[in-house]
């Protein structure tokens, strides 16, 4: 289980970063993808989508911090980062 510190940004690439929710993350089928004690490989992209919103984010620096892209319910498309706790 990774988790991570989120930020997310509107208003374009100069505008400010906000904080948001804790992001956590496990994934696994024959291989640990996001594995269970530990962080994605760097490179390692993930996307999701779902009533709850979607995003696309890629992981950095042995996935201490990810970068990319998300859109919630009734809201604008906005930039995503986080980084690991």
């Amino acid at each position: 289980m990774a988790t991570y510190r989120t930020q997310i940004q509107w208003g374009g690439a100069d505008a400010a970063w906000h904080d948001d929710a804790d992001l956590v993350i496990v994934v696994q089928s024959r291989n640990a993808v996001i594995p269970d004690k530990a962080r994605p490989a760097t490179g390692t992209q993930l996307s999701w989508s779902g009533p709850q919103g979607n995003a696309t984010i890629t992981f950095f620096d042995d996935g201490a911090r990810f970068q990319g892209s998300a859109q919630f319910p009734g809201e604008g498309p906005v930039g995503f980062r986080g980084t690991a706790r």
